[in-house]
């Protein structure tokens, strides 16, 4: 590691009203290493990273890189500076009625000293090496509002890396990217760092923490609470500096599901895939896991009445379900809580009680006339019993963090008893504490129904799991009680060597 501070911060303090959001933050970033930051959802990640990027102005402290004094007023000056953020939405960092070419173009074409006569094949071309650099595979001339949230997020990073940063900020960057891609990402900030560019990485997941820190920076509550660095990284101990608590690693306690709720017979859900089958119990809480791809959201949307399935025959209570559209499925008590939030689960510019609701406003009404007082008393027990961080019911979504937000998804629901609950990636972008808090109150509330759960993460489904099920090449290849587990086998199945070891 190279032992050179390439950006520093000192001091940094934050406030919004009466709020104190960072409280004195220090921090330094060295020339070719990567500096985790870990820290739960309202503990000052965002706001950090957007004085960083020229988004918020500072209250107290100094920022310096290269030793220069360091005041970006804006996010274009921060990027001209040489300090390039990746953002957690992917959204942010794209522009989806832009082609893929565009997009990664952008900033050159709205930089100074550009000509101003828009030239195609030039963008094209600089598109190309940008693409090849980073090793991007997608059509340049694709859209990018019709690209896979993956695929989406490639580009996002793309574009970023075709300003060459001295400072890489980069929040959640492998949230929607398989492993494939995860792994390609990972090459190329080890050639980043190489080249001496200073990467500051905000994640949770422990697979990329394992892979990529020099260093692991903990924030709780607006400050510093542990610096962890050595050959031997103390994983264990950021966490619990994170959290201001010691956690349990131990597995979930688990349980056998009672009478059938849910059957599926010789379900197909892709062409050539091989049917599967399934069973869920009362009360138990099935994870589904696999590679991205393989098609667990395909098998989610069919479950919902999203999507028809090609064959094969499905059964809720002991009566035929054979949804025609989503209404119907949530009608049955079929309910899904889609992943995307962004964009396919809240509505930003409504509250917190407008959100929850949303879904069964006929339910909530009297001769179509809307019961506001139901839903604000409603959304309020809910704060309370997951514990959302927030002022009040009446706040609108965007004031909430990425883990509240989350658990206002969650939340919504569960103000209405469902029989089947499908939960696809309900814990992305959401960090260790607010996985937890979801994760406990869908077990604690899991008699009454069946809830199956999509996960990507290994870690997130023996924390929350009864049994796991394994999707390779959208059919199921395995499964597997949560306790006593063999790995060996269960990641050989994931890999796609189901017939090896069966």
């Amino acid at each position: 590691m190279v032992e050179e501070a390439v950006f520093r911060i000192a001091g940094l303090r934050k406030t919004f009203g009466p709020i104190t959001v960072l409280g004195g933050v220090d921090l330094t970033l060295e020339a070719g290493a990567v500096t985790v930051l870990m820290g739960a959802n309202g503990a000052g990640k965002s706001t950090l990273v957007k004085i960083v990027s020229g988004v918020y102005s500072l209250d107290a402290g100094t920022i310096s890189l290269a030793g220069q004094p360091f005041t970006p007023n804006t996010p274009a000056e921060a990027i001209r500076a040489g300090v390039v953020t990746v953002h957690q939405n992917i959204n942010d960092g794209v522009v989806a009625d832009l082609d893929v070419a565009t997009n990664l173009t952008l900033d050159r074409l709205n930089g100074a000293g550009t000509q101003s006569f828009f030239n195609p094949r030039r963008v094209r071309r600089e598109a190309r090496e940008v693409a090849d650099r980073m090793g991007l595979s997608i059509d340049l001339g694709a859209m990018v509002g019709d690209l896979s949230p993956a695929d989406r997020q490639m580009v996002s990073i793309a574009r970023a890396m075709a300003h060459q940063p001295k400072v890489l900020i980069l929040d959640e960057p492998t949230s929607s990217l398989s492993s494939a891609e995860a792994n390609r990402l990972f090459e190329l900030l080890d050639r980043l760092k190489a080249r001496g560019v200073a990467i500051l990485y905000i994640s949770h997941r422990m697979s990329d923490i394992r892979r990529l820190a020099d260093r692991i920076v903990s924030l709780r509550d607006g400050r510093i609470t542990g610096v962890f660095e050595g050959e031997r990284l103390d994983y264990e101990g950021a966490v619990n500096a994170m959290l201001g608590q010691k956690i349990s690693l131990n597995a979930v306690t688990v349980r056998d599901g009672g009478r059938a709720v849910f059957k599926a017979e010789g379900l197909q859900i892709a062409p050539a895939a091989r049917p599967l089958s399934l069973t869920l119990g009362d009360g138990e809480i099935v994870a589904v896991t696999g590679l991205v791809g393989v098609g667990k959201t395909a098998l989610a949307e069919t479950l919902f009445g999203a999507r028809a399935p090609l064959a094969g025959s499905m059964v809720l209570d002991g009566k035929t379900y054979a949804p025609r559209a989503t209404h119907e499925g949530i009608n049955a008590g079929v309910f899904l809580i889609a992943k995307d939030r962004a964009d396919n689960g809240i509505v930003a510019d409504f509250n917190i009680y407008e959100n929850m609701s949303l879904p069964f406003l006929k339910r909530l009404s009297d001769f179509s006339v809307s019961r506001r007082g139901r839903e604000r008393a409603q959304a309020r027990a809910q704060i309370a019993a997951f514990g959302i961080v927030c002022r009040n019911e009446r706040d609108e979504m965007s004031m909430l963090s990425g883990g509240n937000q989350q658990k206002v998804m969650v939340a919504r629901w569960l103000t209405q008893a469902s029989r089947l609950l499908i939960l696809d990636e309900p814990f992305q972008g959401v960090d260790i504490a607010a996985r937890r808090d979801i994760a406990a109150k869908l077990r604690a509330s899991a008699e009454g129904r069946a809830t199956i759960v999509f996960l990507t993460e290994l870690d997130e489904a023996f924390e929350i799991a009864d049994r796991i099920l394994v999707m390779s090449e959208h059919t199921i290849v395995g499964e597997h009680r949560n306790s006593e587990i063999d790995t060996e086998r269960l990641l050989a199945e994931i890999a796609g060597q189901h017939a090896a070891v069966h």
